[in-house]
């Protein structure tokens, strides 16, 4: 009877967590508290928003290209920019 190799399980989750811990502690120091919440209650309507918005950031947080904390206001503007335009058809009736 062979068992699964136990170490190659425990392996991933412990990857993944420093990999969340990591994440989190750029996200603390590029975000201010307001816009660290805004990203959160995103996070539990659209985490696939969220997760592309927390990619971008760490992305132009490593290029050097994000030199002081973002505001909420600014986190806006990156969603709004993030978003795909949403298209409203119009039917008319005659």
């Amino acid at each position: 009877m062979s068992f699964p190799d136990s170490d190659e399980s425990q392996e991933k989750p412990g990857n993944e967590e420093e990999y969340s811990a990591q994440k989190e502690n750029i996200l603390k120091q590029i975000l201010t508290s307001d816009a660290r919440m805004r990203l959160n209650n995103i996070k539990m309507v659209k985490p696939d928003l969220s997760g592309m918005v927390e990619q971008y950031l760490i992305g132009m947080a490593s290029q050097g290209k994000i030199r002081s904390q973002l505001t909420d206001d600014q986190l806006k503007q990156i969603l709004l920019s993030i978003q795909q335009p949403k298209r409203d058809f119009k039917i008319n009736r005659r």
